[in-house]
């Protein structure tokens, strides 16, 4: 298979007066699920301290990013309140924004959730209906001078007869007609194909494979598969005996240029990226 890498986009991403460099090397996007129900660490870290202690130790394996959550998006998750999530996230994004100049994003598409966030210090707003849903995210995103993770969403996705790629890159340009109409630039910016939302696991694995085309887009992309249920398909594992799987997603993903990898184990996904890029760099 010949895997096309179209030209990279620009390297930094611009967010609340840091800028993320993506030059040198795909940035890893620790996970801190401040959750009782998150399919592989639901519960791990539900209070604040141990959120906090699990945030410091994603950095000091090499996170360049936290990914903050207070709601489970599993399949079958239990809907929590704004104000109950809010209660989650906020002392964990306080506290961190003044011991770490690692950026913070929230994972919420709640505005209240995403304002108390921005308020406490958050640098990034990952919303998993791509800014095509709850437009007060977007502005909000947009008034404090975030940058923005769009992830793809469509329930009618898995029954789709059309080409995947040809889909998703449909969807996210109107995210981008979106986002460029509020006033969000492209340099705050980066898309995400919803790894296990409303797909196939035949979809599944043919976006990571192919993960590389959505960057004709000319934003960077980010791959979210670590320990997913994708990963079961092939090797019938459960979560937590998913490390191997989610280091070839990433291995493949880095390949490709692949500009950001949210995932759960941070050290070991960060020494399979950085071999996967040097390899890459052999290329002719």
């Amino acid at each position: 298979m010949t895997i096309r890498i179209p030209p990279p986009p620009p390297h930094r991403l611009d967010c609340r007066g840091l800028s993320i460099d993506c030059a040198f090397g795909p940035v890893i996007v620790g996970v801190v699920n401040v959750t009782p129900d998150s399919f592989y660490d639901g519960g791990r870290h539900a209070t604040t301290e141990a959120a906090l202690q699990q945030a410091e130790r994603l950095i000091a394996e090499g996170a360049g990013m936290l990914d903050i959550g207070g709601q489970s998006t599993r399949p079958g998750h239990e809907e929590v309140s704004a104000a109950e999530e809010t209660a989650r996230v906020v002392p964990v994004i306080a506290a961190l924004a003044g011991r770490t100049s690692v950026p913070l994003s929230i994972d919420s598409y709640k505005p209240a959730v995403v304002q108390a966030a921005l308020e406490a210090g958050a640098h990034v707003v990952n919303h998993i209906h791509g800014f095509q849903r709850e437009p007060e995210v977007l502005r909000l995103a947009v008034e404090f001078g975030a940058a923005a993770i769009a992830m793809h969403f469509d329930e009618t996705f898995s029954f789709a007869p059309r080409d995947v790629i040809e889909l998703q890159l449909a969807f996210f340009r109107r995210t981008m007609a979106i986002a460029i109409e509020a006033g969000l630039p492209a340099d705050r910016l980066v898309i995400d194909p919803g790894i296990g939302f409303h797909k196939t696991q035949e979809q599944n694995l043919e976006l990571i494979a192919r993960i590389g085309e959505l960057r004709a887009l000319g934003v960077p992309v980010l791959l979210g598969a670590s320990r997913k249920s994708v990963i079961s398909h092939v090797l019938d594992l459960p979560p937590d005996e998913r490390l191997e799987g989610t280091l070839a997603t990433t291995a493949l993903a880095v390949w490709q240029s692949v500009e950001f990898l949210r995932v759960h184990d941070v050290r070991a996904n960060l020494r399979a990226a950085r071999m996967a890029a040097a390899l890459r760099k052999e290329l002719p």
